[in-house]
């Protein structure tokens, strides 16, 4: 195969790999297919707006069993490995031809961790080195890679990841009998943290994961709880909620719980762990404020901000005159920037008289007013 009938095959690979907070409907902020057939991902910018990386896998081999992946070793699908010069030289020719902010390497496992991690390395080491690339590189390190390696990987990127894929070893069972969670998954988080810790040379260099929903038993109280332990223990950056997609065939779930897992739920289950890990991340909410139902999950038909105002009528109405940022950030369509521009008006001498005020319109709008006097 030439360098671009492999990149259009290990892009299809990738798309199941999402590893960003963004669905496929088009529009600035999400995903979309290159022309060759490339995902192309928006990543925010600290100015505002977005810019693109290209996402692709070095290769689709794999020697793994994971039970929710379509390339793990028992399938039987087109493989293919692209060297870490032909990958250097493609990018770089993207580079040439449109604005790109940067490139997200990740792969199977090809023989071993190690190996695997020769390749990716490789290729970043290139950009580096032979092309002076100075640009974004985000590495994903392989579950069981040694310390050199991720040693290698971290001095080489601007951001590393390590898939947790589910919320602890007794759910990873489901998934494989070959990899060790603690050992595997765990101990490279660890090595990371300890590499970009606070004062450490590394210390700008981001650590970020990723859940796959829904591809074992886990409920998403287990999976809130170990976002924010990562959080506090292993201070990563981001954690990413991925939904176990129809059609690849994990056959370690009873068949009743996988149908449905295949259906759109496992979406709405990706859309409402974001919306838990921003209350967390932006909102100043603690993990006895997110409500989940009888079964563990959260609720499918409203976001988790507006069922705990719901449980909490105590609290409300808020008076949008007096109320402080935390406060505000409790209101039921009021976000970080709404929250924000209301205290600059009453900082400014202005006084928010009535709903027609609010810097906000539509929906959102018409949420906000149900919690608010003025």
């Amino acid at each position: 195969m030439d360098t671009l009938s492999k990149l259009k095959l290990l892009s299809d690979a990738s798309q199941y790999d999402l590893a960003c907070a963004c669905g496929t409907r088009g529009g600035p902020d999400h995903r979309v297919r290159g022309d060759d057939g490339s995902w192309l991902y928006p990543v925010s910018m600290p100015g505002g707006g977005y810019s693109i990386m290209l996402k692709t896998l070095i290769s689709n081999v794999c020697n793994n069993d994971c039970g929710y992946c379509p390339f793990r070793a028992a399938r039987d699908v087109p493989r293919c490995t692209i060297t870490p010069d032909e990958m250097a030289n493609l990018f770089m020719d993207y580079l040439r031809k449109r604005r790109l902010i940067g490139i997200f390497l990740s792969s199977g496992v090809v023989g071993t961790p190690d190996r695997t991690m020769e390749l990716i390395n490789g290729t970043a080491e290139i950009l580096r080195r032979k092309h002076s690339y100075r640009g974004y590189i985000h590495l994903k390190v392989i579950p069981g890679a040694s310390d050199a390696a991720i040693d290698h990987a971290v001095s080489l990127a601007n951001a590393v990841s390590v898939n947790i894929e589910v919320p602890g070893e007794k759910h990873f069972t489901e998934l494989s009998q070959k990899k060790d969670f603690l050992k595997d998954i765990i101990h490279p988080m660890r090595r990371i943290a300890e590499l970009t810790g606070k004062g450490m040379k590394h210390h700008r260099v981001r650590q970020t994961t990723q859940f796959i929903v829904g591809a074992a038993n886990e409920n998403d109280a287990e999976i809130v709880k170990y976002t924010l332990g990562l959080y506090r223990k292993l201070n990563l950056n981001r954690v990413y909620f991925s939904a176990y997609q129809r059609g690849l065939g994990n056959e370690s779930i009873p068949g009743e719980q996988r149908e449905s897992i295949n259906s759109s739920d496992g979406f709405v289950r990706e859309h409402r762990l974001y919306q838990a890990d921003f209350l967390f991340r932006q909102y100043g909410f603690a993990e006895e404020d997110i409500q989940f139902d009888e079964n563990g999950r959260l609720f499918t038909d409203r976001d988790p901000k507006l069922v705990w105002a719901e449980r909490h009528p105590e609290r409300f109405p808020i008076d949008v005159n007096k109320a402080d940022l935390t406060t505000l950030l409790k209101i039921p369509g009021i976000g970080p920037t709404t929250a924000k521009r209301i205290i600059k008006i009453r900082k400014n001498g202005g006084r928010i008289s009535s709903s027609e005020n609010l810097p906000l319109k539509g929906k959102r709008l018409a949420l906000a007013q149900k919690f608010l006097i003025f």
